[in-house]
């Protein structure tokens, strides 16, 4: 029964390229396999773009603007909302999609659909909100007029690890702003995000707004579109190095970005922390998607006071996790994404040990098929070890203690990343100001998850320029005009 939904939920996905309102295969008729990371079994093939395929989706993007910018705000609101209908009735299908191409558990998937569709209701309420001013000079003698207008063509480029949020994300604020855009989602799983711009296109999104391309050929698709004077915004989520990338080929066009890139987030636990909490918040940080995720704990400081309790206690919990296909009942973690993936967590792990860090449950890969990686716990972490420096991406906790508020402060903060970061303690003033200390966009006080679409969700330092979601997060789709009056 589960293989036959699971065909037929596949079968539903349109696999060629999304121009224009209509779906079509790729000049010369090439197609990207689709994998299935728990068997390594293709699950479908999609259209394979190429350059002038990229362009073809900005041709359109570029043709559609003017109307779409146009169109009253109530409008798009409206169809911003009736997609988080359609998109939460269909929740189920979704999350198939999701766990059978990317491999995280069902239960979470469905998590992912309630919260990216969280996207399209909030920003179908800011979008008659968009307002400007209007005041005096302070002589007197004009009148300032400052107006929002729409950022225009957009390009948008969202990775792997959550398929669907990180495009509702941007779509949504794109969407309510009246800006259109060019799609490209990662190549390992883009399956959730051609069925999403279908559904769009059945809420009657109208054709060219959102265009979507799937490409084995990242760079050579999509830099001629970076560097075309007709596209204004380029938005991406991935890693730091990538994005640094991007953002010099944006400098020459003097392109509005947003970037939300790597993260090393530090986990704190102070001496007066609640424990039970803390561990809980630990399971949330570290486990979400399997690790995989930018806002997972990579770092975990805690007081020297409750340090041994506090792994025994995270070893207990993350031990006892079964690993498995996503679909699969039962089942709290999946596989990684590839084997690329999984041999990394694996030589992370293997030169912190070589380094003389303790393993207390974990540390290697199970047999069998699939990029599996058991959850792991490793204890008295030396600073010089790599995955005290690097992005983990994988099921991996690895924890060092510290004696001081102000030793805690200084650990969490040596990295060159500053998406989030989290603290337990049940000192108030504590918490202020650690939070105010820690050179980081976001921090979770007493809790594992910071993730909300009515909050602003960005980095510092290398990760990332803007915010999405929140008040702020349709700011990145607007341009302030300033008109001035003489009386």
């Amino acid at each position: 029964m589960t293989a036959t939904r699971e065909r037929t939920v596949l079968e539903a996905v349109p696999t060629g390229l999304l121009i224009g309102g209509r779906w079509r295969d790729a000049t010369g008729g090439a197609t990207l396999a689709v994998d299935d990371p728990a068997t390594g079994e293709t699950l479908a093939r999609v259209a394979d773009a190429t350059v002038a395929d990229g362009r073809a989706a900005l041709d359109a993007a570029v043709a559609a603007q003017a109307d779409w910018a146009a169109v009253p705000p109530r409008d798009r609101g409206e169809l911003l909302r009736a997609a988080y209908e359609k998109l939460t009735a269909r929740a189920d299908d979704f999350a198939m999609i999701m766990t059978l191409e990317m491999g995280k558990p069902l239960a979470e998937s469905r998590g992912e659909v309630a919260y990216g569709a969280e996207f399209f209701r909030w920003f179908s309420e800011e979008a008659v909100r968009v307002g400007g001013r209007y005041s005096t000079s302070p002589n007197g003698a004009t009148r300032l007029l400052t107006m929002k207008q729409p950022v225009g063509p957009t390009l948008m480029i969202t990775p792997w690890n959550f398929p669907l949020a990180m495009g509702t994300r941007k779509i949504g604020p794109a969407i309510a702003a009246g800006c259109t855009m060019v799609m490209k989602p990662a190549s390992a799983t883009p399956l959730t995000m051609l069925a999403l711009a279908e559904l769009l296109r059945e809420c009657g999104l109208p054709d060219g707004v959102l265009n979507a391309i799937t490409t084995s050929s990242t760079g050579q698709v999509i830099e001629p579109l970076i560097r075309d004077p007709r596209l204004r915004k380029l938005t991406f989520t991935g890693s730091t190095e990538v994005g640094r990338t991007l953002l010099e080929q944006a400098s020459q066009q003097v392109l509005r970005v947003s970037m939300e890139l790597g993260g090393n987030a530090p986990f704190l636990v102070f001496g007066d922390a609640d424990l039970d909490k803390a561990v809980d918040g630990a399971v949330t940080a570290k486990m979400r998607n399997m690790g995989e995720a930018c806002t997972a704990a990579n770092r975990f400081y805690v007081h020297e006071s409750v340090a041994e309790e506090f792994s025994r206690r995270l070893a207990e919990r993350l031990g006892a996790l079964r690993l498995g296909r996503g679909t699969d009942d039962g089942v709290d973690v999946g596989p990684l994404v590839d084997a690329k993936s999984r041999d990394k967590v694996s030589a992370l792990v293997d030169d912190a040990v070589a380094k003389g860090a303790k393993v207390l449950v974990g540390g290697s890969s199970p047999e069998g098929a699939g990029w599996f990686y058991r959850p792991t716990v490793l204890s008295q972490v030396p600073a010089d070890a790599r995955l005290a420096r690097e992005e983990i991406f994988g099921p991996v906790a690895p924890v060092s203690s510290f004696t001081s508020d102000e030793e805690a402060v200084r650990m969490a903060n040596d990295t060159e990343y500053g998406l989030v970061a989290y603290l337990f303690t049940r000192d108030l003033s504590r918490a202020l100001l650690v939070s105010e200390a820690l050179q980081f966009g976001m921090v979770g006080v007493n809790q594992g998850i910071v993730s909300n679409p009515a909050a602003p969700f960005g980095g510092v330092k290398a990760s990332g320029v803007g915010r999405e979601g929140g008040f702020e997060g349709i700011e990145e789709y607007l341009e302030t005009k300033y008109v001035g009056l003489a009386l």
